[in-house]
């Protein structure tokens, strides 16, 4: 079977679309939660429902996504996927966004959490 074949069978989409949407859904947090930090001007009552509008375009990604994935995943590995992914978001975020490349010791403390995650996905097995 060849590998576009395979990602074809629906129990396959299972498994990756929750991951695809809660990439989507923390792209979305990640600029409702910093993005406005580049506009310090601008009034925190706009920032504030601005960020809320944005977080709800969010809520259209996490919810679904964990409807889905609540299907083959834990909500243990739920949750952990979403922490991880958020931290991966956040790192590409602010490199480009505010081109501020991650820390040896940041990536060092973000690694430390993935292979917390991977303890979690490891006990469920």
């Amino acid at each position: 079977m060849t590998f576009v074949a395979g990602l074809l069978k629906p129990g396959l989409w299972l498994y990756v679309l929750p991951v695809v949407l809660l990439v989507c859904s923390n792209v979305f947090m990640t600029i409702a939660w910093y993005g406005h930090l580049k506009f310090k001007a601008v009034p925190l009552v706009t920032v504030v429902l601005v960020s809320w509008g944005i977080a709800f375009v969010e809520y259209w990604f996490a919810v679904p996504a964990n409807r889905i994935g609540s299907a083959v995943y834990s909500p243990a590995e739920l949750k952990t996927m979403q922490e991880v992914i958020t931290l991966l978001v956040f790192a590409v975020f602010t490199a480009v966004y505010f081109n501020e490349p991650l820390s040896w010791t940041q990536g060092a403390g973000f690694l430390l959490i993935a292979l917390g995650a991977a303890l979690v996905f490891h006990g469920q097995g």
